[in-house]
C-alpha cells in the first residue's frame, strides 16, 4: 500500500480528519446555533439562560439576571445550586472544565441531577464556550468562590478559588462572541434587547416562581419580569388589546404517565375572542418550539373531537349537522401549550419541533377529559364557543366559494389578470417589479413612466377592506384584494398562526388543498407606492395589515417594499431638486442661500407634494421609480408577537386600546393634516 501512486483526485486515509474537543463546534457552528448571523448570537444568551432556567425549573433557583454591556459582552446570573467545581473522577480535573470543553457533558441524563430540562443535550455551555473569544465563570457553592477564564473552546487560565464566609450559591457567564465566528460590527450594539425581553418575558410566564431582570448597560435601562398567574397571565397579555369571547381563561393542568412511566406534566390556558385570528404558543421544558410538534397535533386533534362530540351530545337540534374541521374550532383562540416531561426528543439542538410520539396521545387524553368537564360545567360559555365555531364553518365554506372564483380559468379567459394590471415584457420574476399604487390618479403617470421591460403597475381603488376586522370570507370578496392576489399568483395563506408560523393543515381538512405557494410569485420586488399624507399611510397601512395577516412569507424572504417619494420640489433658477424630508430641505435651502449670497428665500421656488399624481410622469418616475434614484423601504419585522399585538391594537376592533394608544404617542406625530 506505501507505494500506491497518488493521483489528484484520490481520496484516502490521509484525507479523514478528526476534530478535536470543540474544534467541529467552531467549523460547523450553524450545526448547533442556527447560523452565524443575528440568530445564532442571540442563541448564545438562550443556552446559557436554558440552564439557569433548568435550576429554576428544579426549584433550586428563584432570581435569573441577565445584563448587556458596553462592550457587547453578556453576563447571565442565576442564584441556582452553582455548577460542580469538584474533581470529576474520569478526568481528574474540576467538573466545570469538563462541562466547558467537553460535548455532551452535564448532570441531565440520568435524571439524578434534573428530573426536567431544557437544555437537555449538554451541549449548551461547551457550544458557547466554543464559539465566544473569551468567557468568565464565576460559581459559588460550598463555602469556596471559583474563577475561571475560557476562550474559543478551552481553558484560558487556571482556576481561582477563595474560600468565602456564605451560604449562598450562584454562577455567572459573561462572555463576548468570537469575531471570527459571527458576522457583526463590534463598534455597534450586538445584541437586539427586544428579541431577548421577549425571550425573558416568556420564560417568566412559564417559570412563575422566578423573577426575571434584564440590565441593559448601554441605555442604562432595568427592566423586571414576574407573572405569579403563570400561563393565565400569558393569556391575558396576548388578549389585552381583543375583546375576549368569554371572562374566563381556561386552565388545564394535569399529569400523566408516559410508557418509561415517567411524570410527563401539562399546562394549558387558552380564551377565545371575537377576533378571527388564531395564537397558539407551544413550550416543551420552558423552550419555544416554534415548528410544534406532537404536543400540538395532540392539542389539536383533542380540540376538534370534543367539539364535535359536544354539539352532537349538547346542542340544540339544528346545530346537530355541523362537522366542524380543525380551523373551525381554532378561530379565535388564543392558547398556550407547556408540556414538561424527561426526555424530550427535538429535532435539532436548536429544539424547533417536539417529536416524542407518546406526547400526542397524552396531550390529546388530557384536553379531551378536561376540555370536555369545563364544557359540561360552565354551559353558557360552552355555547358562546361552540356558536362561534359554528359561524366560523359557514365562513369557511363562504371563502371556499370565493377562493374558487379566484382561481377559475375559464379558456375564454385568455389573460387572467386583473384589468387594471399594467404588466411589465420580462417573464422573469428576480427581475421584475409590481408597483401597487394608489388611486388612478397616481396609476396613470407610473404608467407612462415605468420602464415597461421590467415595472409592472397595480393601481388600487381607494382604501383596501381593513382585513384585521373581517372574516375569510368577506376579504376574498374584495375587489382590491382579489386583484392584488390575482396579480402576484402565489394564492394566500390562512391566518391560523402557531408560534408565528401559519400551520399546517390537517389531512383531513376540507381546506387542506394548496392555498399558497411562494415558488409562483411573478415579481420578487412588490412595492407599495401611496401618497405621502395621511390618507397615503393609512392605505398603506391597510395594505401592510392584509400582507402581515395573509401573505407574510412575502415578507419574510424580502420581497415587499415600500416605496419613498418626495415630500418637496426645491428650484431655483435652472437647479431642480427633490428632498424627501423637513431637514433636507432646510439643510438645501440654506446650502442655497450660503451659495449664491441670497438675503432671503422668496426666489427659492417649494412645491409641497401631497399626492403622487401632483408629479408628472418624468418626475414620478425619476423620484420614486428609477432604479439609481429611488428610495425603497424594506419590510421586515424581528418578533411575530409584537407585530401581532401592534397589529391588533391598531387595527383591530377594540377602540379603548387604540385611543390609549394614540393619547400616549400623539406627540410623536410629525404628519397631521387638519
Amino acid at each position: 500500500m506505501s507505494g500506491k501512486r497518488t493521483s489528484p483526485n484520490s481520496y484516502d486515509a490521509d484525507d479523514i480528519k478528526v476534530l478535536k474537543g470543540l474544534d467541529g463546534v467552531r467549523k460547523r457552528p450553524a450545526m448547533y446555533i442556527g447560523d452565524r448571523g443575528k440568530q445564532g448570537l442571540h442563541h448564545l444568551i438562550f443556552e446559557v439562560l436554558d440552564n439557569s432556567v433548568d435550576e429554576a425549573m428544579g426549584g433550586y433557583a428563584d432570581e435569573i439576571k441577565v445584563t448587556l454591556y458596553r462592550n457587547n459582552s453578556v453576563q447571565i446570573h442565576d442564584n441556582g445550586r452553582g455548577i460542580p467545581i469538584d474533581i470529576h473522577p474520569e478526568f481528574n480535573k474540576p467538573a466545570l472544565e469538563v462541562i466547558m470543553e467537553h460535548l455532551h457533558s452535564g448532570g441531565k441524563f440520568d435524571h439524578k441531577s434534573y428530573k426536567i430540562s431544557g437544555g437537555l443535550h449538554g451541549v449548551g455551555l461547551s457550544v458557547v464556550n466554543a464559539l465566544t473569544d473569551w468567557m468568565n465563570v464565576e460559581v459559588c457553592r460550598d463555602g469556596y468562590c471559583y474563577k475561571q477564564k475560557f476562550s474559543k473552546g478551552k481553558k484560558a487560565s487556571e482556576p481561582e478559588i477563595t474560600e468565602v464566609n456564605t451560604k449562598e450559591s450562584y454562577t455567572k457567564i459573561r462572555f463576548y462572541p468570537d469575531e471570527e465566528i459571527f458576522e457583526f460590527d463590534p463598534k455597534e450594539p450586538t445584541f437586539n434587547v427586544h428579541n431577548i425581553i421577549t425571550r425573558i418575558r416568556e420564560l417568566a410566564f412559564l417559570t412563575p416562581h422566578t423573577r426575571f431582570e434584564i440590565h441593559n448597560k448601554i441605555d442604562d435601562v432595568k427592566e423586571e419580569f414576574h407573572y405569579e398567574g403563570g400561563i393565565k397571565e400569558f393569556i391575558s397579555y396576548l388578549n389585552k388589546d381583543k375583546q375576549p369571547l368569554h371572562n374566563d381563561i381556561i386552565f388545564i393542568s394535569d399529569t400523566l404517565k408516559d410508557d418509561e412511566g415517567s411524570d410527563v406534566f401539562l399546562d394549558l390556558a387558552m380564551q377565545y375572542n371575537q377576533g378571527y385570528q388564531t395564537n397558539i404558543l407551544t413550550y416543551a421544558n420552558t423552550i419555544n418550539t416554534i415548528e410544534g410538534g406532537v404536543h400540538l397535533t395532540g392539542f389539536k386533534s383533542a380540540l376538534t373531537r370534543t367539539f364535535n362530540s359536544y354539539i352532537e351530545n349538547y346542542m340544540e337540534k339544528k346545530y346537530k349537522g355541523h362537522v366542524l374541521s380543525g380551523s373551525d374550532t381554532r378561530e379565535g383562540l388564543s392558547a398556550v401549550i407547556s408540556v414538561k416531561l424527561p426526555e424530550p426528543q427535538f429535532e435539532s439542538q436548536t429544539k424547533i419541533k417536539l417529536g416524542n410520539p407518546e406526547i400526542r396521545q397524552i396531550v390529546s387524553q388530557i384536553v379531551t377529559e378536561r376540555l370536555t368537564q369545563y364544557f359540561e360545567e360552565n354551559p353558557q360559555t360552552a355555547k358562546k364557543i361552540v356558536l362561534k365555531t359554528i359561524n366560523a364553518k359557514l365562513a369557511r365554506e363562504a371563502a371556499q366559494k370565493a377562493r374558487s372564483l379566484i382561481r377559475r380559468k375559464s379558456a375564454l379567459d385568455s389573460a387572467r389578470m386583473p384589468g387594471k394590471l399594467a404588466d411589465c415584457s420580462s417573464n422573469d420574476p428576480e427581475k421584475v417589479e409590481l408597483f401597487i399604487v394608489e388611486g388612478d390618479s397616481a396609476g396613470g403617470p407610473a404608467k407612462q413612466g415605468r420602464d415597461r421591460t421590467y415595472q409592472a403597475i397595480l393601481p388600487i381603488r381607494g382604501k383596501i377592506l381593513n382585513v384585521e376586522k373581517a372574516r375569510i370570507d368577506k376579504v376574498l370578496q374584495n375587489n382590491e384584494i382579489q386583484a392584488i392576489i390575482k396579480a402576484l399568483g402565489v394564492g394566500f395563506q390562512e391566518i391560523n398562526q402557531t408560534n408565528g408560523k401559519n400551520e399546517e393543515m390537517e389531512e383531513n381538512d376540507e381546506e387542506a388543498e394548496e392555498t399558497f405557494d411562494l415558488s409562483k410569485l411573478r415579481y420578487h420586488q412588490v412595492i407599495l407606492m401611496t401618497d405621502a399624507d395621511v390618507d397615503g399611510h393609512h392605505i398603506k397601512t391597510l395594505l401592510l395589515t392584509f400582507f402581515f395577516r395573509y401573505l407574510r412569507p412575502l415578507i419574510d424572504e424580502g420581497h415587499l417594499y415600500v416605496a419613498v417619494p418626495p415630500l418637496y420640489k426645491v428650484s431655483y433658477k435652472k437647479a431642480i431638486d427633490y428632498v424627501y424630508t423637513d431637514k433636507e430641505k432646510d439643510d438645501l435651502i440654506k446650502s442655497i442661500k450660503t451659495k449664491y449670497k441670497l438675503k432671503n428665500v422668496e426666489s427659492i421656488k417649494i412645491q409641497r407634494f401631497k399626492g403622487l399624481g401632483e408629479m408628472n410622469s418624468d418626475e414620478l418616475y425619476d423620484t420614486t421609480m428609477k432604479k439609481d434614484s429611488r428610495r425603497l423601504k424594506k419590510v421586515t419585522y424581528e418578533d411575530y408577537l409584537e407585530n401581532d399585538l401592534i397589529f391588533t391594537k391598531l387595527m383591530g376592533k377594540e377602540v379603548k386600546a387604540r385611543k390609549k394608544f394614540i393619547i400616549s404617542n400623539f406627540d410623536e406625530v410629525n404628519i397631521l393634516d387638519i
